[in-house]
């Protein structure tokens, strides 16, 4: 009878489903430099798209939501409505001197960098031409970065101006 019962119990756990492995997370990127490339990537597609942006347009600014989220997209769109309000014009380019990768850590959903734009040539005007960008403002602006992973994409989530001194030898 044990042996019936022992042979029994084999036979049924033979035919129960074996549980599936849950599927264990895999990091975005291979590597820490390729979050960090990544990163650049969209800021730089990011800024290319923000000097097509004619305020008087809306639809040219939409398009800079595809490498933006939070803070940073929120930021965007209330700064581009004021701007639309007061019938200002952007005019000239924004560059990106350099782009330093900061930090990023397995399985890289987020990474910090730091920008250095070259805003020398680009102002806002009002509807008379006048520049309304204040004449003290530095050629050259310092910006730390993050980025969040949102499906396969880093998407800029957040801005902070930094001291003017980081990009100094840029």
């Amino acid at each position: 009878m044990l042996v019936l019962l022992t042979l029994a119990g084999a036979t049924l756990s033979a035919c129960a489903p074996t549980p599936e492995p849950s599927p264990t997370p895999t990091a975005a990127f291979a590597s820490e430099e390729e979050a960090f490339a990544a990163a650049e990537e969209t800021y730089r597609a990011y800024t290319e798209a923000l000097n097509k942006v004619e305020i008087d347009e809306p639809a040219t600014y939409e398009a800079l939501a595809a490498y933006s989220s939070g803070d940073f997209e929120a930021a965007d769109r209330k700064s581009f409505s004021e701007l639309h309000a007061e019938k200002y014009e952007l005019q000239g380019e924004t560059r990106v001197m350099r782009f330093t990768g900061l930090e990023s850590e397995p399985p890289y959903n987020e990474v910090l960098a730091l920008a250095c734009l070259d805003v020398s040539d680009s102002r806002v005007v009002d509807e008379s031409g006048s520049s309304v960008v204040p004449p003290d403002r530095p050629d050259v602006n310092a910006v730390q970065l993050t980025f969040r992973l949102s499906g396969a994409d880093l998407l800029i989530d957040h801005a902070e101006r930094e001291d003017n001194s980081t990009c100094a030898a840029s």
